[in-house]
């Protein structure tokens, strides 16, 4: 019996216009595909692709000139990324998407572990107790306990995007967006990355992943989906 997908992307289309060469440029042209929960779809193609710009549609940091991205949400209503307001789309995101992005973005001079900690703080749980949560993902990806008090904006980039993937997850959203999750990092964490994502997966969460190695996408995808340029 085939379940109904978590996340269904019908004819997708995403360009940009230059305003200085009064030109428009393609980014994603015409893409659909489906994401399942319990399991891992890679994004993979050549760098134009617009493999970045789909997941930023998704997540809604871009809005999608064309198509429709129909999300499954928890309550059992299919809501359209693309079109949905902003209060369901902030909505969605504090509960139930999660996206870890190539870079980290966190406000100067907050501490690495509120950084980690802020998605369970905006559900209402205690700083006590997300920060106890955050310590304990810190620790399995080895950060060192006494820079989880200082701004990982003066970390390296490796030690960035730990913090980023530790905040992408502690929520267990249902829908879990990864570019490049594995970037900058060293063999004994990226093992300990895949496991995590892995037991995320086994949980229910559906995962939509960026790899540019091949063999990561051989090792982890449940499905893929060739993107070309437009």
């Amino acid at each position: 019996m085939t379940t109904s997908p978590l996340l269904q992307i019908e004819g997708l289309s995403k360009s940009f216009f230059m305003h200085d060469q009064q030109k428009e440029i393609p980014s994603a042209r015409e893409v659909s595909f489906r994401v399942h929960s319990k399991r891992l779809t890679a994004l993979v193609g050549p760098t134009g692709a617009g493999k970045s710009s789909i997941l930023k549609a998704i997540y809604r940091t871009y809005i999608p000139c064309k198509g429709r991205i129909l999300y499954r949400s928890a309550a059992g209503k299919t809501v359209d990324l693309a079109s949905a307001d902003e209060h369901t789309i902030l909505a969605l995101r504090s509960r139930e998407i999660g996206f870890v992005t190539q870079f980290l973005f966190a406000l100067p001079r907050q501490p690495a572990i509120d950084v980690v900690a802020s998605p369970l703080y905006r559900r209402g749980l205690s700083k006590a107790d997300g920060r106890q949560k955050a310590g304990a993902l810190l620790q399995r990806l080895h950060i060192p306990e006494h820079l989880w008090g200082l701004s990982p904006t003066t970390f390296s980039g490796g030690e960035r995007q730990r913090i980023n993937l530790a905040r992408g997850i502690i929520g267990r959203p249902r829908l879990l967006l990864l570019d490049e999750p594995t970037a900058s990092l060293d063999l004994r964490t990226t093992g300990d990355v895949l496991e995590m994502i892995t037991e995320l997966k086994n949980e229910g969460t559906g995962i939509l992943a960026i790899f540019h190695d091949p063999d990561l996408v051989q090792r982890m995808a449940d499905a893929v989906y060739q993107l070309d340029r437009p």
